[in-house]
């Protein structure tokens, strides 16, 4: 398959929104991350030829460039992820496989200033959503480090089932790393992902705790960007 269904699209639930990434958005993706290198370093991919720190534009054009070629190719949806129409975070579903598998693996990360406002939640839930009932996959996995809480919990709230420890699975940070894996299949939400985050938000409006938790997760292996899930 070289292009997807129902791509490129983009995505809206309140003031959050997911759009096709764009290769005007290097200069926002640079601004962004060089802000967010501290917070993003502990969950991040290590990946020498994208320094968090860098003023070059040049690795974040070819970045985007890259991503875009891999969209038209089927294996990869690569979104901007928006809040008032601002850019500020990035949300890749990565490493689709077809055939008989029709798999894929979620990773994000959001500017620290947006965290704890359900941002991260509401989009992976639009994302998985389009990915089961409109593209036509079937399982979505998010592989986040044991020691991310945080990240762990974005996933939880959205109903994903933990499935166990892969060891050493990706490099972070210096050193290769565990991760716990994460899954959905589409039979696991016949409602959708997104339905079952408005009630449980709404239950949670009525008395307990709302927003998600302003920490980070970790990208996940072959997820197209080469960056960190922070909610």
């Amino acid at each position: 398959m070289n292009r997807i269904r129902g791509w490129p699209i983009s995505l809206e639930e309140g003031p959050v929104g997911l759009r096709p990434l764009r290769l005007r958005d290097a200069a926002a993706l640079r601004e962004t991350r060089v802000r967010n290198a501290d917070w993003l370093r502990p969950w991040e991919p290590t990946h020498p030829e994208m320094p968090l720190r860098t003023a070059n534009i040049t690795p974040y054009a070819a970045m985007v460039q890259a991503i875009r070629r891999e969209a038209r190719q089927g294996v990869a949806l690569p979104w901007a992820v928006t809040y008032d129409g601002r850019f500020v975070g990035q949300l890749t579903v990565g490493a689709i496989v077809w055939g008989s598998a029709r798999s894929a693996q979620v990773g994000y990360w959001i500017d620290s200033a947006y965290a704890g406002r359900s941002i991260t939640p509401t989009a992976v839930a639009l994302a998985v959503d389009h990915c089961f009932f409109t593209v036509g996959l079937h399982r979505i996995e998010a592989n986040i480090r044991p020691e991310n809480r945080a990240s762990r919990r974005v996933v939880e709230k959205l109903g994903f089932r933990e499935e166990g420890i892969r060891r050493r699975q990706l490099h972070i940070d210096g050193a290769w790393r565990d991760h716990v894996c994460y899954a959905l299949t589409v039979e696991d939400v016949p409602r959708g992902v997104l339905a079952r985050w408005r009630e449980a938000r709404s239950r949670r409006a009525s008395g307990g705790p709302a927003g998600d938790d302003p920490a980070p997760g970790e990208q996940a292996p072959g997820a197209a960007s080469p960056w960190s899930e922070r909610p």
